[in-house]
């Protein structure tokens, strides 16, 4: 939900549709709810309602559709437009909305994005982020019955992935028990660190690392981003994309297909370790995470 224009339908169509940001451009208005399903990590069913963002649209939700949109909600995304020129009135009917939600489906998710980042400048995003998410957080510190946790995003950089990754993230059961599994993969393997990204969306629902923190934490992200594009590429090309090695003189990269629904990036800096033994183990493991993965997503 959120106000119409606020970028609502371009981040879903990147995010589930592989639509290049440029191409977001040609996408209408969402008029009323726009209902679709996907799948995600093979067994896991998303049912997204898009809802259209006029006003006479969020009347009608908390008047007349209030019981048939608020319930049965397991996770809320509100889109704030970081440019829009009525915040006071975005702020009101985001209070209506986490009230009705509270009332309807206790316990639920919201994730709220203040979104088109890129329009501001630089020097001033985190400054500006941080006054809305006061004022965000504000509108629900009265209700017990829903968390509130606040992102900055833009479809034109990684901010969009690592923002999604957190919200689908939230939605798998049992990450911890993969994290665990993916940890002792990654020691077998004598990695600095592995990512397991979802092999539709490439988002990151699990990683590890085992070396001293890394200096950039949207890295995943931005890999995602990029893999993504590749991929897409490939696929206008007529080529299949299995995986890839990069390799400099700091560290080596592997990308693999890993399960039915994952693939896996494993980052390994130590020169003794060889890629042809870094190869093995991931071939190795696949079958291991084949039957952890389903058992995971159901």
């Amino acid at each position: 939900m959120g106000k119409s224009g606020s970028g609502k339908t371009s981040m879903r169509s990147i995010i589930f549709a592989d639509y290049l940001a440029r191409d977001t451009t040609r996408l209408s208005p969402t008029i009323d709810v726009e209902y679709s399903s996907v799948q995600f990590l093979g067994n896991l069913h998303l049912h997204l309602w898009d809802c259209g963002g006029q006003d006479d649209f969020y009347k009608n939700y908390l008047d007349n559709m209030r019981d048939h949109i608020f319930r049965s909600v397991e996770l809320l995304v509100y889109v704030f437009d970081v440019e829009s020129d009525q915040l006071d009135v975005d702020l009101k009917q985001f209070e209506a909305v986490v009230e009705a939600l509270d009332q309807h489906s206790p316990g639920a998710l919201v994730f709220v994005l203040v979104h088109k980042m890129d329009l501001v400048a630089a020097e001033n995003r985190d400054a500006l982020f941080n006054d809305r998410r006061k004022l965000i957080m504000k509108c629900s510190e009265n209700l017990a019955g829903v968390t509130v946790e606040c992102s900055p995003s833009s479809i034109w950089d990684e901010t969009l992935y690592r923002a999604w990754s957190q919200i689908v993230y939230s939605l798998v059961p049992n990450t911890k028990l993969l994290e665990q599994h993916l940890d002792n993969f990654c020691r077998i393997c004598g990695a600095d660190e592995t990512v397991l990204f979802e092999s539709t969306t490439f988002l990151v629902i699990a990683h590890c690392e085992d070396k001293a923190a890394h200096g950039d934490v949207h890295r995943f992200e931005k890999i995602s981003n990029i893999i993504k594009q590749f991929k897409l590429s490939c696929r206008k090309a007529q080529a299949l994309f299995d995986g890839m090695v990069v390799q400099n003189s700091r560290f080596t990269a592997f990308f693999n297909q890993f399960t039915t629904n994952t693939c896996v990036m494993v980052i390994v800096s130590d020169p003794s370790v060889h890629a042809a033994t870094i190869q093995l183990n991931i071939d190795a493991a696949k079958p291991h995470f084949e039957r952890l993965i389903p058992q995971t997503a159901m």
